[in-house]
């Protein structure tokens, strides 16, 4: 069915998500911090016209609460993103329109023109990210037998084991944040790059199927 003007107008402004939001608000606030120099926004400040985008969100999410603030940095400090929030669960016919695979991956950042054309889709989180977050997380499998074989059940594991592993995971996403949060900006302005050329720049992130 597509997403329509007037659909797009009953999502919320992105203060509005904020003020919402009963879980993470701080971390998404300061995740808002982030430095953005001329040449990150320049994609965006070059756009042409403005453009409208869908952002699809939880606020449990921890991938929403890392990217969301990103795009809402940027829609401020560039002029030419104009954002309607859409609470996932709450708007089934709206994630229907943008979903990875099986899966209903958020956050979503979906951006069109003034004729409701779709120009891009953006799910989730960097490619990039995950391919990087996978291969720390194997080597901390490997460096550290105890936590047993990737993949296999974490209650398997007695009680200090399981907390150590989840401490290394938390240390290398924390360790990662930086590189997480600059590929979300570059990817992003690749997009809006291509978007400003007239084409459209199909979907990207991180993708459960292989999408144009």
């Amino acid at each position: 069915m597509g997403i329509t003007r007037e659909r797009f107008n009953q999502g919320l402004t992105y203060e509005q998500y904020k003020a919402q939001m009963t879980q993470n608000k701080e971390q998404f606030e300061r995740n808002e911090a982030l430095q953005l120099s001329e040449a990150d926004l320049a994609p965006f400040k070059n756009l042409p016209k403005s453009i409208d985008v869908v952002v699809v969100a939880e606020d449990w999410c921890g991938d929403v609460v890392a990217n969301t603030p990103i795009l809402g940095r940027i829609a401020r400090e560039s002029g030419k993103l104009n954002l309607r929030v859409f609470v996932r669960d709450q708007n089934k016919d709206v994630i229907a329109e943008y979903m990875n695979g099986q899966y209903e991956s958020i956050p979503v950042f979906a951006f069109y023109d003034s004729d409701w054309n779709e120009l891009g889709v953006w799910i989730e989180r960097p490619k990039s990210v995950s391919d990087l977050r996978a291969q720390k997380t194997r080597e901390i499998h490997q460096q550290n037998p105890e936590f047993g074989p990737l993949g296999a059940p974490t209650s398997e594991l007695s009680e200090d084991v399981r907390n150590r592993l989840q401490a290394a995971l938390r240390d290398m996403r924390s360790s990662t944040a930086e590189f997480y949060s600059r590929e979300t900006v570059r990817e992003l302005g690749e997009m809006v790059t291509q978007m400003g050329t007239g084409k459209a720049a199909g979907r990207r992130g991180n993708l459960a199927t292989a999408t144009a």
